[in-house]
């Protein structure tokens, strides 16, 4: 039974996430000789069949969620919305320690051995739910004061839990939410209420940080920094990954110095996961990071397709949210390796290594997938 046949979804946005995948294989090899002798541990062969391991599981997941009527994620993310809020509560409160350091975004499974971020988790959660939310009314005669508790009341509270810990995944979830919300269709003057109220919640929350930084956890103290040496650029240790990195792209030139002969590897502690654009434009050159930013417009184009051609309300707000969670994740790694924007710790998603953040990009593939499926099911009959 070929492939095709197992998931009946877009078959081009199927190839699209094929190909990132195997062309992962490469830098997350050669990357892992950082963990290997740079740091210490196993063989890079070791972190190449972790990888491996990881993305099967994961291709796993989304086939199994692609099998599922998209319709059918209504109810479940209603289903699983207190029981995400439970896991952020419970993360943010164990307070997990890794290799040393405060690690409160983490959950670890010791049966299995596994841990993973269970904001990660309860950002497909709320985005769904957020459709689900969506599709039920005509946004554009839709009152503010009716949206408050049903609406905004889950999004504000999973995003403020997510916040002291992690961020980047709070800003990242928040601007999915926001572009969804507005490509949705939901009013503007509405939109520009709560995005001015976080704004000023923002600068207030800093300034308590600043004034207080005892009584947050030392992540706060972590992006807090990040922001500041950033708009400064001048603390030269702060900045040190983000120098490295841009050296990484400087010696790669057009075709790169080749396969595996990366030599900033060695200084990224994050090299392949993090860091891993600025490896592969070091190693491939600025062609191949190139293709690699056009295959993920192609994967923004493929959900704009699936968008178009998807005839159920909620189905189309689905796929733009999740598809701009993806695109906007990478696109966030990219910038991150180019100086765009601060350090923010995420993945460039099917390419970098790691456990619970490729599990959740083919969560999310598969329920993309599950809408396209629709249609040509809708074709066949």
């Amino acid at each position: 039974m070929s492939l095709s046949k197992i998931i009946n979804g877009d078959k081009v946005l199927l190839v699209i996430v094929m190909l990132l995948a195997i062309f992962s294989f490469l830098p997350v090899f050669s990357a892992s000789s950082n963990l290997s002798y740079g740091i210490g541990g196993s063989s890079p062969l070791v972190y190449l069949i972790k990888h491996f391991i990881i993305l099967l599981f994961g291709f796993i997941l989304m086939i199994t969620i692609q099998k599922i009527p998209f319709k059918n994620y209504r109810w479940i993310s209603i289903l699983l919305l207190p029981i995400g809020l439970f896991l952020l509560i419970y993360t943010a409160s164990q307070g997990t320690m890794i290799s040393g350091a405060n690690a409160s975004r983490w959950i670890n499974i010791p049966i299995i051995g596994v841990s993973f971020q269970s904001s990660s988790l309860a950002s497909i959660i709320l985005l769904t739910y957020v459709a689900h939310y969506l599709a039920k009314y005509d946004l554009k005669k839709i009152e503010f004061s009716k949206t408050v508790v049903p609406l905004w009341a889950p999004i504000f509270i999973y995003i403020f839990l997510i916040l002291p810990s992690n961020f980047s995944t709070a800003a990242l979830l928040f601007l999915s939410i926001i572009l969804t919300l507005f490509v949705s269709g939901y009013p503007f003057r509405h939109l520009f209420k709560i995005v001015a109220f976080l704004v000023v919640f923002f600068m207030f929350f800093l300034t308590i940080v600043k004034e207080h930084p005892d009584k947050f956890p030392n992540r706060v103290d972590t992006w807090v920094s990040r922001i500041e040496n950033f708009k400064s650029a001048k603390n030269i240790d702060a900045n040190y990954q983000i120098e490295k990195a841009k050296a990484a792209i400087i010696n790669g030139g057009l075709f790169g110095v080749g396969v595996g002969k990366s030599v900033m590897k060695y200084h990224l502690p994050q090299s392949s996961s993090d860091f891993i654009f600025a490896i592969i434009v070091e190693e491939f050159g600025v062609i191949v990071g190139g293709l690699l930013i056009i295959l993920y417009l192609l994967m923004l184009f493929r959900v704009l397709v699936i968008v178009h051609k998807v005839d159920n309300k909620f189905g189309q707000i689905l796929v733009t949210a999740l598809g701009l969670y993806i695109i906007i994740q990478a696109f966030t790694n990219i910038s991150v390796s180019t100086q765009v924007i601060p350090v923010t710790g995420q993945n460039l998603p099917l390419v970098s290594s790691g456990g619970s953040a490729a599990w959740i990009t083919c969560i999310c593939l598969g329920m993309i997938l599950s809408v396209s499926s629709s249609i040509n099911n809708k074709k066949a009959k």
